[in-house]
């Protein structure tokens, strides 16, 4: 089934394709079909805003479109930035990086011990026959107070997970899909998808 990411990110569509390739769906991106649409998330949640995302890429393509809400949560802030963890800071001149490095200043104040944090990843697929899809995942961890590790992207650097004693950007590709957020997501979602008869069960 050919479905269709609603997204301009290359590294999702990289580590979403390595767990949707093995249950036979095969993403693009977007721009692949010529499409570039900024859907405005006006959501006050991950599950309404990957919504969105989908519906609107569904509608401009007439494939079934995929998209992926994420962000990290910090117990700390509150929350914070959660669904605006790609636009922490409101400062289009942030990168990235510069925004990793804005939610370490924003918790140089909280202790050790009280840096609890989690990633939230919400997908949602939505067809031109009109059925929604959806499935949550998380990964709790903690927050480091400097980068470690060369993989993965966004927050990835500063997000450290006990059980393997690493951050998520130490991890390598594997040993991320099987205990992250996107990973958790995928694999429920996969689970509805054959309840739904888009997959082999």
């Amino acid at each position: 089934m050919k479905v269709v990411l609603a997204s301009k990110n290359p590294h999702k569509l990289v580590e979403i394709s390595k767990i949707t390739e093995k249950f036979g769906m095969e993403l693009v991106l977007e721009s692949e079909l010529g499409v570039d649409i900024d859907v405005e998330e006006t959501g006050t949640t991950f599950e309404e805003n990957s919504f969105l995302k989908a519906n609107a890429v569904m509608q401009a393509t007439g494939l079934p479109a995929l998209a992926d809400d994420s962000g990290i949560a910090v117990d700390a802030l509150n929350g914070e930035p959660g669904i605006y963890s790609a636009r922490y800071g409101f400062d289009e001149s942030l990168d990235d990086w510069g925004r990793l490095q804005l939610l370490l200043k924003n918790t140089e104040h909280v202790p050790d011990g009280q840096r609890q944090a989690k990633f939230v990843c919400v997908i949602t697929m939505v067809t031109p026959e009109g059925q929604t899809i959806q499935a949550r995942g998380e990964i709790h961890g903690e927050l480091l107070r400097e980068p470690r590790g060369e993989n993965g992207f966004g927050y990835d650097p500063i997000f450290y997970y006990p059980p393997m004693g690493m951050s998520t950007a130490e991890m390598s590709s594997e040993e991320k899909n099987k205990v992250s957020h996107r990973g958790a997501a995928l694999r429920v979602f996969y689970e509805k998808l054959k309840e739904a008869g888009y997959a082999d069960k």
